[in-house]
């Protein structure tokens, strides 16, 4: 991770100029001091770490990276170059801050149309953003990956997922609105099946899969994520905060009603040769 003087200023944290009360849950939860806001949390995007086996000669490329917490663990194994493609200007000026130009780089750019080469990275990964898609979006950023991988290249994702498989339309819809009136965003889980289906579709072959629960703002997962020291000021931040603390507390208990159907994926493809 590169290192920084203390004379330099440390750029604003994402959605600071945004209310409270009005925010996307994850910068919410960001303004509160949370780094990891993945779905499986950091065991697992240290299972997307691990699965993807970069290697010194990989291109990688991640979307939508955010803070930069799983950019500073893909750009600490020996690789070739890094490129993460973020839209909010703020959290690039983050990642910046936690990769090693010119060699790595964020910019800023959606990751439907990337605007990078053809078959110009032999990894390509994203968290926690194509549940926030619509199927027409998720689709299209499924292929922007597959355009972008070189042949045996590796994506990875790790997102919001249903259970079961079979789980009733009815059932879905409502989890959708009780999500999207929390976290103030439109979240769009599937089910395994179907997040295996999109990356099938897409001309890519699934060979690993793993899962994990939704525990995100559960109190042993926060301690496994965040560490003792910046969990107390997480809840520090949130007494001093009612509007903040109203809002997370509305989110851990839409989580939890719907506990039973929601769960953690992670899938790793490969294109084929």
């Amino acid at each position: 991770m590169s290192q920084h003087t203390p004379d330099v200023p440390q750029p604003a944290p994402p959605g600071a100029h945004l209310d409270p009360a009005k925010m996307p849950g994850h910068w919410l939860l960001a303004q509160l001091g949370k780094r990891v806001l993945r779905p499986g949390g950091r065991e697992l995007t240290l299972a997307l770490v691990n699965a993807l086996a970069i290697q010194p000669t990989d291109d990688l490329v991640e979307f939508a990276p955010g803070l930069g917490f799983t950019a500073s663990l893909t750009t600490a194994q020996p690789h070739a170059s890094y490129t993460g493609i973020e839209r909010d200007a703020t959290a690039a000026a983050h990642v910046s801050r936690v990769v090693q130009p010119p060699r790595d780089r964020c910019i800023v750019g959606t990751a439907e149309h990337t605007g990078l080469p053809d078959a110009s990275a032999s990894v390509v990964y994203g968290e926690a953003m194509l549940t926030m898609q619509t199927a027409t979006q998720k689709a299209r950023i499924v292929q922007e990956a597959a355009r972008l991988l070189r042949p045996g290249g590796r994506y990875a994702i790790h997102e919001l997922s249903l259970v079961p498989d079979t789980l009733a339309s009815a059932t879905k819809a409502q989890i959708e609105h009780d999500l999207a009136q929390v976290i103030h965003v439109g979240a769009r889980p599937l089910t395994s099946a179907e997040w295996r289906e999109l990356l099938h579709t897409a001309g890519l072959v699934v060979q690993h899969e793993q899962h994990a629960p939704m525990h995100l703002l559960e109190p042993q997962r926060m301690l496994a994520d965040e560490g003792l020291w910046r969990t107390l000021r997480i809840g520090f931040n949130l007494l001093r905060n009612p509007i903040a603390r109203q809002r997370v507390h509305a989110m851990r208990k839409a989580f939890q009603t719907h506990a039973t159907h929601l769960g953690a994926i992670l899938l790793v493809a490969h294109k084929p040769q």
